[in-house]
């Protein structure tokens, strides 16, 4: 598995090696920023569930701003933010709007300022319509966000032990077969 996601993943020295990462060079040295291990690995998939949800083009920024001093993976932690996209946005936000209002205890049918929303497809547009829907949709977005960063740090890591466990077993069989390597 770790071995598939290397060969997507820059290498640290050709990140480094951009001159406009000159400035940064002290901060994006730590081995943890680029490896894919049990601790780095979770932390990043947390890190970029919860900055996908950040309104705008600061996804990014802020996955990578958290991913440094969380010491997590920096390239996976920028590419788990992307499950938000023009497809997803809308329906996340449905969904964060009725986290908000069900932990604000409004009760009710759904709002006319969810159905309001005109598919026009302009960001003024959906800027204005987000603001209508005012202090649900900020809470849910943040719980939305802290229950998607919870939920994949926990669900990462079970796979990570699964992983390790299966790998262990395997090793375990190929040495009780006599198909292991020899001992040096």
């Amino acid at each position: 598995m770790r071995k598939h996601f290397h060969r997507y993943l820059p290498t640290p020295e050709a990140v480094l090696a951009k001159r406009w990462c000159a400035p940064f060079r002290p901060w994006l040295g730590h081995p943890s920023l680029w490896h894919l291990n049990q601790r780095s690995l979770p932390g990043a998939m947390a890190i970029g569930l919860f900055c996908g949800l950040i309104p705008g083009p600061f996804q990014m920024l802020g996955a990578l701003l958290m991913a440094i001093p969380l010491r997590s993976n920096i390239p996976v932690a920028l590419a788990v933010t992307f499950y938000t996209n023009p497809l997803t946005i809308v329906p996340l936000y449905l969904i964060a709007y009725a986290y908000g209002a069900a932990i604000l205890g409004y009760h009710g049918g759904p709002d006319a300022q969810i159905a309001s929303f005109e598919w026009g497809w302009s960001l003024s547009a959906f800027w204005q319509w987000m603001l209508s829907l005012g202090k649900p949709l900020g809470i849910g977005l943040v719980a939305l966000a802290l229950t998607l960063a919870v939920l994949g740090y926990f669900i990462t890591e079970l796979a990570w032990r699964a992983y390790l466990i299966r790998a262990w077993r395997r090793r375990a069989a190929r040495r009780r077969s006599g198909g292991g390597r020899a001992p040096p």
